[in-house]
C-alpha cells in the first residue's frame, strides 16, 4: 500500500495501481452507472495530455525529461495500455474533474515509473503541476469529447456509406420486382421493390452526409481556455502549439475556437451533433419498420421479402423465425432518441462560464455513436446483404389489388375507374379482367399501360385517352 494526500487528507491505495488519491475519492463518491469511461474517450484524453506536454516543452515551461516521460506514458495509453486504471464512473459531479484527474494521475505515476521513481512521488512529477500544466478540466474535457466523437463518428460515417452501397445493390437486384405500394398501410399504386430500396439508400446517404457535416462543427476546440476561457496560466504560444499538436496526432483539422469563453461555457454544438445522430436513427428505424412488415408471414402476412433467418424465434412455437435484426435497429433508435433528450437537458443546464453537465453529455453521445455504428454494421452484414425478394408473391398482390386502376385514370377517367374499382372489390375479380370484359381499352394497349415499367415511372400511362363514360361500363 502507499499513502497519497490532497488538501482533504490522506488516502491509502494499493501500490500496484496507477491512479491516485483524487481518483479514489471519485470512485467512492460516484458509484452511479457501473460504466467506465469509453475507450475512445480515454485515448482522446491521452492525446490531449501528450499534445499539452509537447507544447509545454516547446515553450520551455516543461522540463524536457519530465515532458518526455509524460509523452511516453500518454503514448502507451493511446495504444490501449493501462485502460483498466481508468476507474471513475462515466457520470459524475465536477464537470469531469474526476476524469481529468484520473488521467493525470495514471500518466503521472506511469511517467514516474518510466523515470525510475516510485508511484506517488509527486514532488518530482505531479499530476497537477506537470501533467495538467497550462490546462483545466474545463478545456481538457470538452476537447477530448470532440476528439473522441469525431473518431467514433468517422467509423459511423464509413459504415453508413457501406450500408447505402448494399441498399443500392439490392435496388438493382430488385429493379424488376413489381409490388404494391402502400400509403396509410392501404393499397396505393404499384412500385418496384428496387425503387423502395433505392429510396432507403438515398435516406442513408443523407444520414451519412449529415454526420459528416456535423463533424465539422466539432473541430473548434478550446484548449488554452483553462478555467473560464480567459486563458489564465496558458501562454499564447502554448495555445497555438497545443492545437497544432492535436491536429498532428489526430490527422484532423482542429482549430482554436475564435471565442474561448464561448467555447468553454456553451455546448450547443454537441446538442446539434446529437440531433444529427437522432435523425440518422429515425431514418434507420423507419426502414426497419418497412422490412419487418414486408417480411411478415410467411403464410399470413405480406411475405414480399424473406429476411435471412438468424435464430429460432420462439421458445414454444417450432419453426418460427423473427425479424430480430430490424427489431434491434428499432430499439437502438429508441435509445438514441432518449440519449438525445438527456443531452438536450444537459446542454440547457449550463450556467455562466461552464456547463458542468458535460459528463452526462459525453456518456450519452458516446453511447449513441457506439450503438448506432454497431447497429448499422449488423443491419448491413446480417440482414440487408442477404434479403431475398419473393417475386411471385409480390406479383400476386399486384394482380389482386385494385390499386392498378389508378394507372387507367388518364384513359377512362376517375368516375369510370371508381365504378370498376367498386365492382372489383365486390366480385373479387381482377381489374384487368373487368376492363377486358367491358372492352374499355384494347387488350394490347392495356398490357402496355399496366406493364411494370409504365406503372412505376412517367410514360405512356400518363397520356390522356379519355373516351369511356359511365354508360360504357353499364
Amino acid at each position: 500500500m502507499r499513502v497519497e494526500r490532497d488538501f482533504l487528507g490522506e488516502v491509502e491505495l494499493p501500490d500496484q495501481v496507477y491512479y491516485g488519491v483524487q481518483t479514489m475519492r471519485a470512485v467512492q463518491n460516484f458509484p452511479i452507472t457501473g460504466h467506465k469511461l469509453d475507450k475512445e474517450f480515454i485515448i482522446a484524453l491521452a492525446i490531449v495530455k501528450k499534445a499539452a506536454a509537447k507544447a509545454n516543452m516547446k515553450t520551455g515551461r516543461m522540463p524536457t525529461h519530465i515532458g518526455a516521460a509524460i509523452v511516453e506514458a500518454a503514448v502507451e495509453i493511446m495504444a490501449g495500455k493501462w485502460h483498466e486504471q481508468f476507474v471513475v464512473d462515466a457520470i459524475q459531479g465536477g464537470a469531469g474533474t474526476s476524469m481529468n484527474m484520473n488521467t493525470n494521475e495514471v500518466i503521472a505515476n506511469r511517467a514516474l515509473e518510466i523515470l525510475g521513481r516510485q508511484k506517488g512521488d509527486y514532488e518530482y512529477l505531479s499530476p497537477n503541476n506537470h501533467v495538467n500544466m497550462a490546462q483545466s478540466t474545463n478545456d481538457v474535457i470538452p476537447t477530448a469529447i470532440r476528439i473522441a466523437s469525431i473518431r467514433k463518428a468517422t467509423r459511423l460515417y464509413n459504415e453508413l456509406v457501406l450500408l447505402a452501397e448494399s441498399l443500392n445493390r439490392k435496388a438493382d437486384e430488385f429493379s424488376q420486382v413489381l409490388k404494391m405500394g402502400r400509403t396509410h398501410l392501404q393499397d396505393a399504386v404499384p412500385i418496384t421493390l428496387g425503387q423502395e430500396f433505392a429510396a432507403y439508400a438515398a435516406g442513408v446517404k443523407r444520414a451519412a452526409k449529415r454526420v459528416q457535416r456535423a463533424m465539422q462543427f466539432l473541430l473548434a476546440i478550446n484548449m488554452g481556455a483553462t478555467a473560464v476561457g480567459t486563458g489564465l496560466n496558458a501562454e499564447p504560444e502554448y495555445i497555438e502549439e497545443v492545437v497544432r499538436q492535436i491536429c498532428w496526432l489526430t490527422d484532423e483539422h482542429f482549430i482554436s475556437a475564435p471565442n474561448l469563453v464561448d467555447a468553454t461555457q456553451n455546448t450547443d454544438e454537441l446538442a446539434e451533433f446529437s440531433s444529427t445522430l437522432k435523425i440518422c436513427a429515425l431514418s434507420l428505424s423507419k426502414m426497419a419498420n418497412d422490412l419487418r412488415l414486408m417480411a411478415s408471414g410467411p403464410k399470413c402476412g405480406f411475405n414480399e421479402i424473406t429476411l435471412p433467418a438468424m435464430q429460432p424465434g420462439s421458445s414454444i412455437m417450432p419453426g418460427k423465425v423473427n425479424p430480430v435484426i430490424p427489431e434491434m435497429v428499432n430499439q437502438v433508435a429508441f435509445q438514441v432518441v432518449g440519449n438525445d433528450q438527456a443531452i438536450s437537458l444537459a446542454v440547457e443546464a449550463g450556467q455562466f462560464e461552464l456547463n458542468v453537465m458535460e459528463p452526462v453529455i459525453a456518456y450519452n453521445l458516446f453511447n449513441s455513436l457506439t450503438i448506432l455504428t454497431n447497429a448499422v454494421i449488423i443491419l448491413n452484414n446480417r440482414c440487408i446483404m442477404n434479403i431475398v425478394a419473393n417475386d411471385s408473391r409480390c406479383q400476386q398482390m399486384v394482380d389482386d389489388s385494385i390499386g392498378v386502376i389508378t394507372a387507367l385514370l388518364p384513359h377512362i377517367g376517375y368516375e369510370t375507374a371508381s365504378l370498376i374499382a367498386k365492382e372489383a372489390i365486390a366480385s373479387s375479380r381482377p381489374v384487368k379482367e373487368i376492363i377486358k370484359a367491358k372492352d374499355l381499352i384494347a387488350s394490347d394497349r392495356l398490357e402496355i399501360i399496366l406493364a411494370p415499367g409504365e406503372m412505376t415511372k412517367p410514360g405512356i400511362a400518363g397520356k390522356q385517352y379519355l373516351s369511356s363514360t359511365k354508360e360504357d361500363i353499364a
